[in-house]
């Protein structure tokens, strides 16, 4: 690895872990002060990550998405990223709270994940993975909001937390779809089949599935409120294993890409 990647994310990393320090901080004793000091954490922490993508990028010759350390790193800059919007445009200083100890969770993996940059093998080679990965990123960066803002309402149960989860959920799922299309156009390309039952394909489905059951429970009315919530829960926890558990437990076409 570069100096650069090195450095930048050590900061990252540093700065998370402040961040989540002072919002552990700011949820006991309620200092505003403390929650604008860990969010301009949140926001150095992002600038680091950028600079850690964009010096990997350089180095590589290539955009970084080809391995699940890649894809995390993407994955908590889209979260962040996101996560600093939704702090600022709807005035939610504890969403810091219960989005930080992820980001360090995540941050934490990806350190032990860590790993040079290393030539695409063929079957990466593909504009169609390329638009794979970046719905993935957006679908996902999306479900670990609605995780935090799930976890903060039934915390603090408020309408406008509850229809802003929703939202976030909708946006997300329209991606995880996109997710689901570009994943088969690619499986063709490299395996020879649009779908075939492999355990990565089959739990990003189960996850949609999840979303979708979500969506239409709210919708319709069967479930609002705190059930909502706890099903969004269960929709993050079907993704993380989506992500991480499925290479590690179940095998298949992707566990060669970890």
């Amino acid at each position: 690895m570069s100096p650069w990647e090195t450095q930048s994310f050590t900061l990252a990393f540093i700065a998370f872990i402040l961040s989540l320090a002072f919002y552990a901080v700011y949820y006991w004793v309620k200092k505003e002060n403390l929650a604008r000091l860990a969010y301009y954490l949140l926001v150095l922490g992002a600038l680091a990550l950028s600079v850690n993508i964009l010096a990997r990028s350089i180095t590589s010759g290539r955009w970084p998405f080809a391995n699940t350390y890649e894809f995390l790193l993407l994955l908590l800059w889209g979260a962040g990223i996101a996560a600093l919007y939704a702090v600022k445009r709807y005035h939610l200083p504890d969403l810091g709270v219960y989005l930080s100890p992820v980001l360090v969770a995540l941050m934490a993996y990806a350190f032990y994940l860590r790993r040079a940059a290393a030539p695409l093998v063929p079957a990466l080679q593909s504009y169609w993975l390329q638009l794979h990965v970046a719905t993935a990123i957006v679908a996902y960066g999306a479900f670990t909001l609605a995780f935090a803002l799930a976890v903060m309402y039934l915390r603090r149960p408020n309408p406008n937390l509850e229809r802003l989860t929703y939202y976030t959920i909708a946006f997300g799922f329209a991606f995880q779809t996109l997710l689901l299309i570009t994943g088969a156009v690619w499986a063709e390309e490299v395996w020879g089949a649009w779908w075939s039952w492999d355990p990565k394909e089959t739990w990003a489905l189960i996850t949609w599935v999840v979303y979708a059951l979500y969506l239409h429970g709210f919708t319709r009315g069967y479930w609002r409120g705190r059930k909502a919530a706890w099903v969004a829960v269960i929709g993050f926890l079907v993704m993380l294993f989506t992500l991480f558990g499925v290479n590690y437990l179940l095998g298949g076409l992707h566990s060669e890409y970890r």
